[in-house]
């Protein structure tokens, strides 16, 4: 069998003044099946162990949902990074705070959108199924406002799309006509729901088949990434939402672009599975790394704040607020806290003496507090790609 039948066919395609080649992908799995030799085994076996010793480690994280809050911040910088954006983490906290207007509009905004979307899938998929339903709803969040939101926010495509070059007839790859995405579309729903694939597995090859259609005009890629940790996510791999593949495919783009494309030009679903592991297991050994060196770091300026004597239970709420908000001002940390602003004052000075938190702005009013240390940990592989 010709290897490309494994994957899906070229049709012939015209609009007017252009005529192209467009890719149909055959409904997954593949056939002939996937040939799991002994590389690929292994590579399955260190992919799951390390899953699972990253879903154990969050049973130590002291406040979890802490942790989680500001690394699905990361995987949405990370991954709208990807599409384009030029925002910092530390950015996108800024928009978060009212005292701080003036960060980049239209990046962050992209970046919010996307953490609004991730958080409205993981919560409807205590509702519902993993189905087109929920990927057009979250589609619908993703694009709700600024760039794309003129791209029929929740609505497949009904016009021809394409990635590379400047039109269909010199593009890098074409997905299907608009008239064949639904039913990929439902094809790959079914083999969501009734393919007995193991979970990591059908992972991947959902993640490429979802490329490869392209069934939206704006955002594909950051669905399909969500996709991935939707997937693991519903079918109890992970207990917590915390395997993003964003910086594993921002640091290697070519190779990801490279084994996606011999997917459809050479049926090659073993190639993109060799590199798909191998980025799950990385991802979720520096997730794991992360997690530990957040609990380490927590333990140790706890043990710090606590020698400071009476001021150290006023410094120790400031602190645990400090690892909600890792940017924070004297009147919003009042506000929350129920302490007046002195004593945060006070107490925010006994932080930065510790050389736990900095002062940003420099100014006499208005001042911003950043936690340094924790960040920097959050930070690793978020800097903005060059245009």
């Amino acid at each position: 069998m010709d290897p490309i039948n494994r994957s899906g066919k070229y049709i012939s395609y015209s609009m007017p003044g252009e005529r192209y080649q467009a890719f149909v992908p055959y409904p997954l799995p593949p056939d002939p099946p996937l040939q799991f030799d002994s590389e690929l085994l292994d590579l399955m076996e260190k992919a799951n162990r390390s899953l699972g010793q990253l879903d154990g480690l969050t049973t130590l994280l002291p406040d979890l949902s802490l942790f989680i809050y500001l690394y699905i911040r990361k995987e949405a910088l990370l991954s709208s990074q990807i599409e384009g954006t030029q925002s910092s983490l530390s950015d996108l906290l800024l928009s978060e705070i009212d005292e701080a207007p003036g960060v980049p509009l239209d990046d962050v905004q992209e970046v919010s959108t996307y953490v609004a979307a991730m958080n409205h899938g993981l919560a409807r998929l205590q509702e519902l199924p993993l189905s087109l339903r929920l990927i057009r709803e979250i589609h619908e969040v993703l694009l709700s406002k600024g760039r794309g939101s003129d791209k029929t926010p929740g609505e497949f495509r009904r016009t021809q799309n394409w990635i590379g070059g400047t039109r269909p007839g010199n593009a890098r790859f074409v997905p299907p006509p608009p008239e064949n995405v639904l039913d990929c579309m439902s094809d790959l729903e079914k083999f969501l729901h009734n393919d007995p694939t193991p979970a990591l597995i059908k992972a991947a090859l959902a993640h490429a088949q979802f490329e490869t259609i392209h069934p939206f005009l704006d955002g594909n890629g950051r669905i399909g990434r969500l996709l991935i940790t939707f997937i693991l996510y519903a079918q109890d791999v992970l207990s917590e939402p915390l395997l993003y593949l964003s910086l594993y495919f921002k640091t290697h783009r070519e190779a990801y672009y490279e084994n996606l494309q011999n997917v459809r030009l050479k049926g090659d679903w073993e190639g993109w599975l060799r590199f798909f592991l191998t980025g799950v297991t990385e991802t979720a050994q520096q997730a794991a790394s992360a997690a530990k060196s957040v609990l380490l770091l927590f333990e140790d300026e706890r043990r710090q704040i606590e020698k400071l004597g009476r001021p150290a239970n006023s410094a120790l709420r400031v602190y645990q607020l400090l690892q909600r908000r890792p940017l924070v001002s004297i009147p919003a940390a009042a506000k929350e806290l129920g302490l007046s602003a002195p004593t945060i004052a006070a107490s925010l000075e006994n932080l930065r003496q510790l050389g736990i938190v900095s002062e940003r702005t420099g100014k006499q009013r208005n001042r911003l507090f950043r936690y340094d240390r924790y960040l920097e940990i959050l930070n690793q592989g978020t800097e903005p790609l060059p245009r």
